[in-house]
C-alpha cells in the first residue's frame, strides 16, 4: 500500500487527471449526504488527499499577514468559451487558450472558470452569495486559481451571458460564447494568497490560491438561476493548519 506522502506526491503530478478519468468511470461524489465531503477521501484511492491532506481548501480568510509580494499578472482578453453543466457546477471552458497568468517567472494558462454557491472561502467567517474560480494550469502540473466573491447588486453582463446559456441538465451549450473573463474581476486589487488544494476531488495540494478581498456585484436573478440548478455546491471550510495566509494590498 502506498504511504501517505508517496500517494499525495503521485496525485500532485497530475492534479486534473483524476477528475477527468473518474468522470468517465462514474465515481459518484456530491456535496451532501452519501458521497458528500466527509466521504470524499474514502470513495477511491485517487481522492485520498481529500482526507489525508494538510493543505486543503477552501479556508477562512482571517488573520492574514500583510505582505509586499508580487500578484499574479493577468493577461486576459475576450475569448471563446464553451459553457457546460458538468453535474457539479456551471463551467466555462476556454476554447482558444490565449488567456494567461504569470507569477514568479511561471506562466499558467486559463483553462476554465466556474461557480459555487455559497462562496467556498469565507471572509472573517462569513460566506458571500457565490464565488467564481478561474483555474490556470502550468506545464509542470501546478495550478493557480483566482477566486472572486460575488454578491447581489447591479447586473454583470458576462455572468448574465453565462447563466443565459447554462444547460439545465448535464451537457454543453449548443454554441460557444465570446466572453470577457476580466469583466468578472473587482476593481480593487487587494487579495489574499495561500497555498492550498482543489476544492473538489481529487483535492490535489498543488494550488496557488489568490482570492480578491472585494466582491463583485451580479444580478440577484442570475444568482437565483444558478441556485435553481445547484442549490448548494460548496465544500466546507478546511483547517488552515501551519500555512501562511498573506494579504496583498
Amino acid at each position: 500500500m502506498l504511504g501517505r506522502r508517496t500517494l499525495l506526491k503521485a496525485l500532485a503530478l497530475c492534479p486534473l487527471c483524476a477528475p477527468l478519468a473518474k468522470a468517465g468511470e462514474g465515481v459518484h461524489w456530491s456535496y451532501e449526504g452519501h458521497g458528500g465531503p466527509q466521504e470524499w477521501g474514502s470513495l477511491e484511492q485517487g481522492f485520498a488527499a481529500c482526507s489525508m491532506g494538510s493543505q486543503q481548501s477552501p479556508v477562512n480568510l482571517d488573520g492574514a499577514v500583510a505582505a509586499e509580494s508580487a500578484r499574479p499578472k493577468l493577461a486576459w482578453s475576450p475569448g471563446t468559451f464553451r459553457v457546460t453543466n458538468n453535474g457539479h457546477t456551471i463551467q466555462a471552458d476556454a476554447v482558444d487558450g490565449d488567456a494567461t497568468a504569470s507569477l514568479n517567472g511561471k506562466t499558467y494558462v486559463l483553462k476554465q472558470f466556474h461557480f459555487h454557491t455559497p462562496s467556498e472561502h469565507t471572509l472573517v467567517g462569513a460566506h458571500k452569495a457565490m464565488e467564481a474560480h478561474f483555474v490556470h494550469a502550468a506545464s509542470d502540473g501546478g495550478l493557480l486559481v483566482i477566486g472572486v466573491f460575488m454578491q447581489a447588486g447591479r447586473p454583470n453582463a458576462t455572468f448574465s451571458e453565462v447563466m443565459a446559456a447554462a444547460p439545465h441538465a448535464a451537457g454543453s451549450a449548443d454554441k460557444p460564447l465570446k466572453l470577457d473573463p476580466g469583466a468578472l474581476l473587482p476593481a480593487v486589487p487587494s487579495t489574499y494568497r495561500y497555498e492550498g488544494s482543489l476544492t473538489t476531488p481529487p483535492c490535489s495540494e498543488v494550488v496557488d490560491w489568490n482570492v480578491f478581498a472585494t466582491p463583485i456585484d451580479v444580478a440577484q436573478a442570475d444568482i437565483d438561476t444558478f441556485r435553481a440548478l445547484f442549490a448548494m455546491n460548496a465544500r466546507p471550510v478546511q483547517a488552515i493548519n501551519r500555512r501562511f495566509l498573506l494579504r496583498l494590498n
